[in-house]
């Protein structure tokens, strides 16, 4: 089996890094040029589209789509739809966000929850579900759309925000946010490549939405640093960007990938997953 990825960034590149061996050859997307052993990567960009990309969808067996919405339609559909509906591509992977449901007031949702994204970018990733979800009913390919919450693993996660001095214990009454180890994505993306479902779409999260003051103060006890002093949410310093997900409440159920996909995650919470990282 080919595999192209479109932008190989953390989970794409976590992914490529454990299940490289099931694949015959790996090419893959950056802005700018790089080296990384055993991937042949090509410059993708607004700038500027690598011409070996066309073959190389011209033999990929799978794609995998890690790259944000640019001006509310997807970069990757729009310069290469015909190339990949002509392709011999039989799995096709869009990586988005569990943004989309918006806020839903703490309840638990799940897939069959319709979206309703709050703010622009959260709008642009429905938009850009929906056009492969049309491209895969249109050409017969089987797309997938996988809904990632909160994205944490090896150089990303409170640890480091801990010994930079950055963390914040932000206190929210009422607040949640799920999480999922990087590791668990790619479980999921491994699954799925063994059990395509045309249209299928599927929330990748962790089984306990939690408290972030909870998550930083666990991360705290475990390294044995500073515990950051509890900081009131309407007076915090954040970036707009950070105070936005603030503003969107929900806990996610993950039951579709253990019913259809048998994935059994390795970090069900972020104790676990804190665990591992210590």
């Amino acid at each position: 089996m080919n595999l192209f990825v479109f932008g190989l960034g953390y989970t794409a590149g976590h992914f490529v890094a454990r299940e490289r061996a099931r694949f015959s050859s790996v090419t893959a997307t950056r802005q700018a040029p790089a080296a990384i052993d055993g991937v042949a990567l090509r410059v993708f960009s607004p700038d500027e589209s690598d011409p070996r990309i066309v073959d190389d969808l011209g033999q990929a067996d799978a794609i995998l789509v890690s790259i944000p919405p640019d001006s509310g339609a997807d970069p990757a559909l729009a310069a290469f739809a015909d190339v990949i509906a002509a392709g011999p591509a039989r799995w096709i992977g869009y990586l988005s966000t569990i943004g989309v449901y918006g806020d839903q007031g703490g309840a638990w949702i799940d897939e069959a929850t319709p979206p309703a994204p709050t703010h622009q970018r959260t709008r642009d990733r429905v938009a850009a579900e929906e056009a492969w979800a049309a491209f895969g009913a249109r050409t017969g390919k089987a797309v997938q759309v996988f809904r990632l919450s909160g994205i944490y693993g090896p150089g990303r996660n409170a640890f480091e925000k801990l010994r930079q001095g950055k963390a914040q214990r932000i206190v929210k009454p009422g607040q949640v946010f799920n999480r999922i180890h990087v590791d668990d994505i790619a479980t999921t993306l491994a699954a799925s490549l063994d059990r395509p479902r045309a249209g299928a779409i599927y929330n990748v999260t962790d089984d306990e939405p939690a408290p972030p003051q909870d998550v930083t103060a666990y991360a705290a006890g475990l390294a044995g640093l500073p515990l950051p002093p509890a900081v009131d949410f309407d007076t915090a310093q954040l970036s707009p960007m950070a105070r936005s997900f603030y503003g969107e409440n929900k806990r996610v159920r993950n039951r579709l990938i253990r019913e259809e996909l048998g994935v059994d995650l390795a970090y069900p919470t972020y104790r676990e997953g804190l665990r591992e990282l210590v």
